[in-house]
C-alpha cells in the first residue's frame, strides 16, 4: 500500500499539469451538470414495512384521485380581542379569503370552518384546511403566493391569520453567516498550524474542489436518484471537514520530509505513501460506516449515507492526487519561512519542522505528563466523559414538526393558535384506515371502528368516516388529547393498535393507524430497535480494521471503547441541549423536544469514521517509532511530537465546520451540527489525546502484541510506510511505468 501510494504521489507531482487539468475539468463538468439539472424534490420520510407506511400505500391505491402525503395548508384565523370569528364582519372576511383560493391552481379542496365545525368553543379561533394535488416541493410560486395573499387579505380586516401545514415548507438553503464563520475559523487554524498562507490556501483549495464536485454531482443526480437538500448539505459538511483535514495531514508530512532534506518529488511521494496510507484507511472507515446506513431500511437515511460516503471518497482522491500536484505548482512556498531558510543550499543541516516543537512543544510536554500520571489522566478523563454521557439515559427520539420551528415563522404561530383553540393533540391527528374489501356490511364495520377507537383513553374525538368510491375503504380521523411528540401520544397509538384486533376478528376488515404522527412514532421505534445492532456492526468493524492496520489486539479494543465513550458523551449533549434546553438560547433553539430519530444512527456512522481518523493518524506515528526500536513510552512521545499539533488543528477545523451549520433553521442540520461538533471534540481531545496515551502507557509492550496465528493470517498493509525506509527512489520513467501497472497492495 505505502509503496503504491508513494508512486502515485511522485507521479502526481511530476504530472501536475495533467492532474490539475483533470480535476479542473471534473469541477467544470460537475458545476455545469448541476446548473442544467432540474431542481430535486423533497420527499416525505418513509419506512417500508411499518404499519403507517402500509396504510399510506393503501390510501394511494384506493384513493387515486388524492395524494395521501400531498401538500396541505391550514389557514388559522383569530378574532381581535373581545370579538369572535363568527361575527358577521369577521365571517365575511374569512369567507372572502377562502373564496380567493377556490379553483386556484393545484388546489384540490378548501373547507369552510363554519360548516365543518372548525371553530373553537370560545369562538375566537377558526381554521380552514386547504389540500393540494401536488407534494409540497411541487407547489409552484403562484400557488404559494395565492395562499399568502389570502392570509394578507384577511389580515387587512383586523384578523390574525397564520399558515400551518406543509405547503410553505422550503428546501434548506446554504450561505448563512454561521457556515462562513466556520470556514473562516478553519482558515485561521490552518495558517497558525502550518505557518504559511500558501500551505493553508492549498488545503482549503483542494477541500473546496472536492466539495464543489460532490455538491454538483448530488445536485445533478437529485431528480433521478431522489436526493434531497439534506443529502447535499451532509455531503457539503462532511466533504469540507474531511477534505481540509486530509490535505492538512499530507501537507504536514510533505513539509516534514522536505525539512529532512528530501527533494520535492521524493517528499511528495513519501508524504502520500505514509500520511496518504492513513488517509486511505481513515476515509475507508467513514465510507463503510456511512454506506452501512442502508441496512436500517429508511430510504432517506440510505441516500444521506451514500451522499456523504461519495463526498468522503472524493476527498480521499483529491488528497492523494491533487494535493501532491499542487506541491509541484507552489514549490518552496508550501514550506514555512523557517524551513525555507533551513533547507537552502549551504545550510548546516536539515531542519525537521517538528524539532523545536518536538522538544519543547505542548504535545511533547503533555505526552510526558501522561507517562508520569497515566492512572490519574485515565480516571479523570473517563469519569468526565461518563458524567457528560449520563443525560443520554433519558434520550427520547422523535421527528420535528411545526412545534420545533422558530416562533418567528408563521407555521409555528399557526401551531400555537391551533393548540390554544382546539387542544395540543389537534396538531397531530391520527388517520385510521379501514380496508373493508373482505366485509359485506360497511356501515356496521365503520360504526364499530368509530366506537372502538373513540373508547380508547386519550382520544379526544373521532371524525365521520370517508369512503372510497368503491366503498371498500374508509378513512377516519382520531384527535389525541396530547401533543404529537409527547410520550402519551406514542402510548395512545399503541393502545389503538392493541384495541382494533377485536374489530378485525368480528368483521374481517383490516384496520391500520397512520398519519404523520403515527409515521414518526414508527420510524423512531425502528431507529431505536436498529441502534444496538448497528452499533455492534460498527464496533466489530472498528476492531477488525484496526487489528489489520496496527497489527495489535488491545489497541483496537481500546479504540472501540473510546469511541463508545465519545458517542455516549455526544448523545448526552444532544439530550441536554435539545430535550432539556441547556444553552438552547445561545444556539438559536427555541423549542425543546425529542431528539430527531435519525440522529443517533447517523452520528454513530459519521463519528465512527472520524474517530478512526484521529486514531490512525496519531497511532501510526507511535507504531512507526515502536517498530523502529523505540520503547513504548518513547513511541507515545514520538507520536505526539510528530502528529499531536496536526491532529489538534484538524480536530479544531472539523469542529468549526460542523458548528458552522448550527445556525441553519433546519432542526435536522442543527442537531447534526451540535452532535458532530461535540463528538469530534470529545473524541479528539479527550479520548485520543488523553485516554489513549494513558492506556498505552499502562499496557506497555502488550499494547502492540499480536498472536502468532493472526500475524500469519492478517495482511500486512504497512500503513506506517516501513517499506519506504528501504525504498530506493524510482527514476521518472520507472515511476510512470509503475503507475500504469497499478500494482495495488504490493510493496
Amino acid at each position: 500500500m505505502a509503496t503504491f501510494l508513494y508512486r502515485i504521489g511522485r507521479w502526481a507531482f511530476r504530472r501536475r499539469r495533467l492532474v490539475g487539468g483533470l480535476w479542473l475539468g471534473a469541477l467544470v463538468l460537475a458545476v455545469a451538470a448541476a446548473a442544467l439539472a432540474p431542481a430535486g424534490e423533497e420527499e416525505d420520510l418513509s419506512m417500508p414495512g411499518t404499519e403507517s407506511q402500509k396504510a399510506f400505500d393503501l390510501l394511494d391505491e384506493r384513493f387515486p384521485q388524492s395524494n395521501s402525503q400531498g401538500a396541505e395548508a391550514r389557514l388559522v384565523f383569530q378574532a381581535p380581542d373581545g370579538q369572535r370569528v363568527t361575527a358577521r364582519e369577521n365571517k365575511a372576511a374569512v369567507e372572502d379569503a377562502l373564496g380567493s383560493l377556490d379553483g386556484g391552481g393545484q388546489v384540490a379542496s378548501t373547507t369552510d370552518p363554519y360548516t365543518t365545525g372548525a371553530v373553537s368553543e370560545d369562538g375566537t379561533i377558526a381554521y380552514s384546511t386547504i389540500t393540494y394535488t401536488a407534494d409540497a416541493v411541487d407547489l409552484t410560486g403562484p400557488t404559494k403566493s395565492a395562499l399568502e395573499d389570502a392570509a394578507s387579505q384577511a389580515r387587512d380586516t383586523g384578523l390574525t391569520v397564520e399558515i400551518g401545514g406543509s405547503a410553505l415548507d422550503a428546501e434548506e438553503e446554504l450561505g448563512g453567516t454561521t457556515e462562513l464563520i466556520g470556514v473562516a475559523v478553519a482558515a485561521v487554524v490552518l495558517v497558525l498550524a502550518l505557518g504559511s498562507l500558501v500551505a493553508a490556501g492549498l488545503s482549503l483549495l483542494t477541500a473546496f474542489t472536492g466539495v464543489a464536485i460532490a455538491f454538483g454531482l448530488v445536485s445533478a443526480l437529485a431528480v433521478p436518484l431522489g436526493l434531497t437538500s439534506t443529502v447535499a448539505i451532509l455531503a457539503l459538511m462532511l466533504g469540507l471537514a474531511v477534505g481540509i483535514d486530509y490535505a492538512l495531514f499530507i501537507t504536514s508530512r510533505f513539509r516534514d520530509e522536505r525539512a529532512q532534506g528530501s527533494e520535492p518529488e521524493e517528499a511528495a511521494g513519501r508524504a502520500v505513501g505514509t500520511a496518504g496510507s492513513a488517509v486511505v484507511f481513515a476515509g475507508a472507515t467513514v465510507i463503510i460506516a456511512l454506506a452501512g446506513l442502508g441496512v436500517v431500511g429508511i430510504p432517506e437515511l440510505t441516500k444521506m449515507g451514500m451522499g456523504g460516503a461519495g463526498a468522503v471518497a472524493l476527498a480521499v482522491l483529491v488528497a492523494l492526487t491533487l494535493v501532491p500536484a499542487l506541491f509541484g505548482f507552489f514549490g518552496r512556498r508550501v514550506l514555512s519561512r523557517r524551513i525555507r531558510k533551513a533547507t537552502r543550499p549551504g545550510s548546516e543541516r536539515p531542519h525537521r519542522e517538528s524539532d523545536a516543537a518536538g522538544r519543547f512543544g505542548l504535545g511533547t510536554r503533555w505526552a510526558r505528563f501522561v507517562l508520569r500520571r497515566p492512572v490519574a489522566v485515565l480516571m479523570i478523563s473517563g469519569l468526565g466523559l461518563g458524567a457528560v454521557a449520563l443525560p443520554a439515559l433519558s434520550l427520547e427520539l422523535g421527528l420535528p414538526g411545526d412545534e420545533s420551528k422558530s416562533v418567528q415563522t408563521t407555521q409555528r404561530r399557526a401551531y400555537d393558535l391551533l393548540s390554544e383553540g382546539f387542544g395540543p393533540g389537534f396538531n397531530g391527528p391520527l388517520t385510521v384506515v379501514v380496508d373493508m374489501s373482505a366485509t359485506e356490511d360497511t356501515r356496521a364495520t365503520t360504526d364499530l371502528v368509530v366506537e372502538t377507537v373513540g373508547g380508547v383513553d386519550g382520544v379526544a374525538s373521532v371524525g365521520d368516516p370517508v369512503l372510497s368510491r368503491t366503498k371498500d375503504t374508509a378513512v377516519l380521523t382520531a384527535v389525541p388529547r396530547t401533543a404529537p411528540n409527547s410520550g402519551e401520544t406514542k402510548d395512545l397509538v399503541h393502545a389503538i393498535r392493541d384495541a382494533v384486533p377485536g374489530v378485525e376478528a368480528d368483521t374481517g376488515a383490516a384496520v391500520l393507524v397512520t398519519g404523520t404522527t403515527a409515521m414518526n412514532i414508527d420510524i423512531s421505534e425502528a431507529m431505536s430497535d436498529a441502534l444496538v445492532p448497528y452499533l455492534t456492526v460498527v464496533i466489530g468493524l472498528a476492531v477488525l480494521l484496526l487489528t489489520v492496520v496496527f497489527r495489535s489486539v488491545l489497541v483496537p479494543v481500546k479504540a472501540a471503547l473510546g469511541f463508545l465513550l465519545s458517542v455516549g458523551a455526544a448523545f448526552g449533549v444532544l439530550v441536554a441541549v435539545f430535550q432539556w434546553g441547556w444553552a438552547a438560547d445561545l444556539l438559536g433553539i427555541e423549542q425543546t423536544g425529542p431528539v430527531m430519530s435519525l440522529m443517533p444512527i447517523l452520528i454513530i456512522g459519521i463519528v465512527f469514521g472520524l474517530a478512526m481518523d484521529y486514531e490512525v493518524f496519531l497511532l501510526t506515528r507511535m507504531r512507526e517509532a515502536y517498530v523502529h526500536g523505540a520503547s513504548p513510552g518513547e513511541a507515545i512521545v514520538s507520536g505526539f511530537r510528530h502528529s499531536g499539533r496536526v491532529v489538534a488543528a484538524a480536530a479544531i477545523i472539523m469542529i468549526s465546520v460542523f458548528a458552522g451549520f448550527v445556525g441553519m433553521s433546519s432542526p435536522t442540520i442543527q442537531t447534526m451540527g451540535v452532535g458532530l461538533a461535540a463528538a469530534v471534540a470529545f473524541d479528539a481531545f479527550v479520548v485520543r489525546m488523553a485516554i489513549a496515551p494513558a492506556v498505552l502507557t499502562l499496557l506497555g509492550h502488550r499494547a502492540w502484541w499480536l498472536p502468532r496465528i493472526l500475524n500469519r493470517v492478517l495482511p500486512n498493509v504497512d500503513i506506517e510506510g516501513e517499506a519506504l525506509s528501504r525504498h530506493v527512489p524510482d527514476s521518472a520513467a520507472e515511476s510512470d511505468a509503475a503507475v500504469r501497472r497499478l500494482p495495488v497492495g504490493r510493496d
